[in-house]
């Protein structure tokens, strides 16, 4: 796993981080905007926008004297193929058992 990953794995271990990732899909926000959602101090979301940064899960960039923050496509697609491994490795498992539960019942 790369060093991306773990951080990206890192991020979305906290409830907090997960909440504001679904925020951010459905629009960007600024830290203000984010805060608004949760009973926590600016600074304190900050903190969870920073750490969803360094995980490569969200961008930011500066519109005159506003962060705005925004759901990071490719890092979420990086964390989704992570995943989508573990699901064909499941579905081909499944589909080895199924077929040898249907010889032996030949």
């Amino acid at each position: 796993m790369s060093q991306i990953e773990h951080l990206a794995f890192r991020a979305l271990a906290d409830p907090t981080r997960r909440e504001i990732l679904m925020l951010l899909a459905h629009q960007d926000m600024t830290i203000a905007q984010v805060a608004e959602n949760f009973d926590m101090t600016r600074a304190a979301v900050k903190k969870h926008l920073t750490i969803l940064s360094d995980g490569g899960l969200i961008e930011t960039r500066v519109d005159g004297r506003t962060r705005v923050n925004s759901l990071q496509k490719q890092g979420v697609g990086r964390v989704r193929d992570w995943f989508g491994y573990f699901d064909q490795f499941w579905d081909d498992r499944l589909s080895s058992l199924k077929s040898a539960i249907e010889k032996d019942k030949q």
